[in-house]
């Protein structure tokens, strides 16, 4: 049957491939790709949109796996219109499809300190959907408010403790899409917060496979998060210790391998389907329990079919 879907100004594409929009380069077509041209553009197509066809925000795919089968639904991936960032006073609001990397920066060379951001990959409507966060830092420590677009299409602003923001996670209606959101920054001294942001990636580069396809990490530490999404380090376990306990630490299956260089880093080492990722990272869910009984969490979101043979 052929679903007629609402006129855009934007870019509407049938069965779309998403593999080459995601970090780990897998997975099959969207049954549509939805790229709104503005905020109105996106408030009018979801209201006109019939309720039955589901709706999936994606970022720019830095921490999904799209399984092999697609998506039966409407991806839409917001682009240039939605990436502004203006700073104003001690808060900095970004558009949601604005990159991490690049709010962090924007907002060291206004004197504020974001500089957690600069080495989370992905863009900001998925930073705040997941409660991001790096160096004892998280969204939930400076998220003031988000603007959002509902499933039928209204603007609703929210504040950040409507999100229920916790570790590695937040509570958002089935189908809403964040379009921007505002965050509170201390002050810090431009030259000082680039240098410390340097410091950071050079850190990185040096203990993360930042040159392989990835997704970043695979699993969430398993123990010692208070509900405000920090961690407690004098007693949290590291997934890649479990990992590495159960011998998982550069373990192939297909084209998907643990990283020797991290072993909670799922990489895409060469031609791997989703399928090989997926059922490695459940693989070494089950050698981790084997050894330890402790059950990892994904953190690499996974959505979309199977194909029939996987």
């Amino acid at each position: 049957m052929t679903i007629e879907l609402p006129a855009v100004r934007g870019t509407l594409t049938p069965h779309r491939a998403l593999a080459d929009l995601t970090w780990l380069r897998v997975g099959g077509p969207a049954d549509w790709l939805f790229q709104p041209a503005d905020e109105a553009d996106l408030c009018a197509f979801l209201a006109a949109l019939p309720a039955d066809i589901a709706v999936f925000p994606m970022g720019v795919g830095s921490n999904l796996i799209v399984r092999d089968g697609g998506l039966r639904a409407v991806v839409i991936r917001l682009g240039r219109g939605f990436n502004a960032i203006s700073c104003d006073g001690d808060t900095v609001t970004a558009g949601a499809a604005a990159l991490d990397a690049h709010v962090a920066r924007r907002a060291a060379v206004a004197g504020l300190d974001l500089t957690f951001l600069r080495t989370i990959p992905g863009s900001i409507g998925g930073a705040v959907r997941m409660n991001a966060g790096c160096y004892g830092s998280y969204v939930a420590d400076h998220l003031v408010s988000v603007r959002c677009v509902s499933r039928a299409g209204a603007v609703v602003e929210l504040a950040a403790a409507d999100l229920q923001l916790a570790y590695r996670q937040s509570q958002l209606p089935e189908g809403w899409v964040i379009i921007a959101a505002t965050f509170r920054a201390g002050p810090g001294d431009p030259a000082a917060l680039e240098a410390r942001m340097a410091d950071q990636i050079a850190k990185r580069d040096a203990s993360q496979p930042t040159k392989d396809r990835s997704a970043g990490s695979t699993f969430r530490n398993p123990v010692g998060h208070s509900s405000t999404g920090r961690a407690d380090d004098s007693h949290a376990l590291k997934a890649w210790k479990v990992i590495d306990d159960a011998g998982m630490r550069g373990f192939t299956l297909g084209g998907a391998q643990m990283s020797p260089m991290h072993s909670n880093f799922l990489i895409n080492v060469g031609g791997a389907s989703a399928a090989d990722l997926e059922d490695l990272g459940e693989e070494v869910r089950k050698r981790v329990f084997q050894q330890s009984g402790i059950t990892l969490e994904w953190e690499i979101m996974r959505v979309g079919e199977r194909t029939a043979n996987k």
